[in-house]
């Protein structure tokens, strides 16, 4: 491909399609600068000028091409239930790795300790909104923070897992399955709920969820949820009061229940044995719901490395 004129276009612009278009069909995710100013037709000084160095340069190709996988979806397209956008939101979360490898790899597979990715911030915050919307449905059955780093890790690592493998034994279907697992630890999913079978191909059986009865950690996590949205008619230190006490609630049911006192039993009259918070188990960090699966996957979360580019237009799935 030619090298651009000066006239073509804005430098900046220039330079940010030449580094894409040199990072997707390098194999090794390098990139020149001499490659990326002779693409885009300019000298050396345009590029320090603009992105300060090579990575601000990286950084901003990123930013630039992640806006397109953040873009809400289309109104037209939109079920309205939280649920059905989790699934929606995983599946393209997939799609973009799998036809943007370089820049996936450049977002998700290269952290630094300690330093979460700049650019993958507004996903991350659409991701929590949906789960914000199913806790308040009382569809949650962990809180909304750790929700979203359950689903994000699965959802990384099935991505960068599917790279790896070679395009003609691709297994597709593993992103299905992993889906449906990392929903059913998180949400309870009823029939209607469950999933709809496999979407990114029709390799592979989807997982299916439980819904399993309301406990009294579940509506405090809906309680919690809906005072988020509706505070008001609340002090400020009302507020913070309730949401203490809806917080230990909701994280009861990881703690057993204090011990039976002698002649009675582990409930309270009036009670049933998973109120009184004895009939769960901790694996992992989580317990399972009644008529759920014996536990819920304990989530691992990976921090993503990164800084954005200031002159870009994005914040970061």
């Amino acid at each position: 491909m030619k090298a651009r004129t000066r006239g073509d276009g804005g430098a900046r612009d220039r330079l940010l399609l030449a580094a894409a278009e040199l990072l997707e069909s390098s194999g090794d995710r390098t990139l020149s600068t001499r490659a990326v100013c002779e693409r885009a037709g300019v000298q050396a000084p345009t590029l320090y000028h603009h992105f300060g160095s090579k990575q601000g340069l990286i950084n901003a190709v990123i930013n630039h091409g992640f806006t397109q996988y953040v873009q809400p979806p289309d109104p037209a397209d939109a079920s309205g239930d939280p649920v059905d956008g989790l699934r929606t939101g995983w599946d393209r979360h997939v799609r973009y790795g799998l036809e943007h490898p370089a820049f996936y790899a450049l977002l998700y597979g290269r952290v630094e300790p300690g330093k979460p990715c700049a650019i993958t911030a507004p996903a991350h915050a659409m991701l929590r909104d949906l789960l914000a919307a199913a806790a308040r449905q009382g569809l949650l059955t962990v809180t909304v923070d750790d929700a979203a780093e359950q689903i994000l890790a699965a959802n990384v690592g099935v991505t960068l897992s599917l790279i790896t493998q070679p395009g003609d034994t691709r297994d597709l279907g593993l992103s299905d399955r992993v889906r449906e697992a990392a929903l059913a630890g998180v949400l309870r999913l009823d029939g209607a709920r469950s999933s709809p079978g496999p979407r990114i191909t029709a390799a592979g059986a989807a997982v299916t969820g439980t819904a399993g009865a309301p406990t009294r950690a579940n509506a405090a996590l809906t309680l919690r949820a809906l005072i988020e949205q509706e505070p008001a008619g609340l002090t400020p230190g009302e507020h913070a009061l309730l949401g203490e006490l809806l917080d230990r609630l909701a994280g009861s049911r990881l703690r057993p229940g204090p011990p039976a006192e002698p002649g009675r039993s582990g409930a309270e009259p009036g009670r049933s044995s998973a109120e009184a918070g004895g009939s769960y188990s901790a694996h992992g960090g989580s317990g399972a719901e009644p008529g759920g699966s014996d536990a819920e996957p304990g989530g691992s979360p990976q921090r993503r490395a990164g800084s954005a580019d200031t002159g870009a237009s994005q914040s970061i799935r």
